[in-house]
């Protein structure tokens, strides 16, 4: 109930500005289609950033499984 207590608070707090991607498909999708779209005067979807919610969740839990293994 913690970590989805303080998942839910950082979502709160910090959403609205970062974009809050913790599923992938969630980032990528929206990014994609405002690729390919054809906006008028739109900017740069920021592809640079695009990996952090790819790469992101799976070192969380490569580490939170070590963490898990060590405390054991």
């Amino acid at each position: 109930i913690a970590v989805g207590l303080l998942i839910m608070v950082v979502g709160q707090a910090l959403g609205g500005t970062t974009g809050f991607a913790l599923n992938p498909a969630r980032d990528w999708s929206p990014r994609l289609a405002y690729t390919v779209l054809p906006i008028p005067n739109k900017s740069s979807a920021n592809w640079s950033y695009a990996w952090v919610p790819m790469v992101g969740p799976i070192v969380g839990g490569v580490l939170a499984a070590g963490l898990q293994a060590v405390l054991k």
